[in-house]
């Protein structure tokens, strides 16, 4: 029974027992997809003529494509597609086939922002760089993708809870995160409505978002203060 103040309490506490696993993926994901998404806005900005094409195309792809179809294709097509070569990964816990599918559309999201935060650093920063003796790598890493970073911080954070909402997706394919126990305690509530049940989802939803929203903030204004530099010195 979820009647009453004890009743919310209680299905609060239920709920947020699946918040570390949602965080988890999240995090997960969150770390690949911005490997992937330098990788991918390199490969553009530099134009070179096969990855360029291939970027082209998975961009593409991910953009005009459900976030759900290729979740669905990752942990259902990708078992049968490698069986073929005699590779069986059906084994794999689920999390790793959402972290693929999560990674992959996020990574194509985060591309796009980290493309046009390089571009806004200006080629005179790259021009200073080789002017000292850096190499293009060297220049990167130490003067390009920091200021970059900072740069791009208001959209990565909007992308962040953009992926915090995706995760909702998991208990399609079996994982029970904070989405998934709202499933479970539809099919066993016996005392309080549907439309609580998903007021307190939303609450959690919204206050994480609220964390998030916070730490890319303080962020911003700690690297506009120049308390923090990225770039080695």
């Amino acid at each position: 029974m979820y009647s009453g103040l004890s009743g919310w309490m209680d299905l609060f506490i239920k709920v947020l027992q699946k918040l570390p696993l949602t965080l988890l993926m999240l995090g997960l994901s969150l770390f690949f997809a911005i490997i992937l998404g330098v990788l991918i806005a390199v490969i553009r900005i530099q134009k070179q003529p096969v990855l360029y094409q291939l970027a082209t195309f998975y961009l593409s792809f991910t953009r005009c494509t459900p976030l759900l179809v290729q979740l669905f294709l990752v942990y259902f097509g990708l078992p049968q597609l490698l069986l073929a070569f005699n590779i069986d990964i059906n084994s794999w816990d689920r999390l790793v086939f959402l972290v693929i599918a999560f990674s992959f559309h996020t990574g194509a999201y985060l591309s796009e922002v980290f493309r046009s935060a390089y571009l806004a650093v200006g080629e005179d920063q790259l021009e200073a760089a080789y002017s000292v003796g850096m190499s293009y790598p060297q220049a990167l890493f130490r003067i390009i993708l920091p200021q970059a970073f900072v740069v791009s911080l208001p959209n990565l954070g909007n992308n962040i809870i953009e992926l915090l909402k995706d995760t909702s997706l998991a208990f399609t394919i079996g994982i029970i995160d904070i989405m998934g126990q709202v499933r479970i305690i539809l099919g066993n509530n016996h005392g309080m409505g549907m439309f609580q049940i998903y007021v307190v989802i939303s609450l959690v939803y919204w206050g994480t978002c609220i964390l998030i929203e916070s730490i890319i903030g303080y962020l911003e204004k700690l690297f506009k203060k120049g308390r923090v530099s990225l770039s080695r010195q």
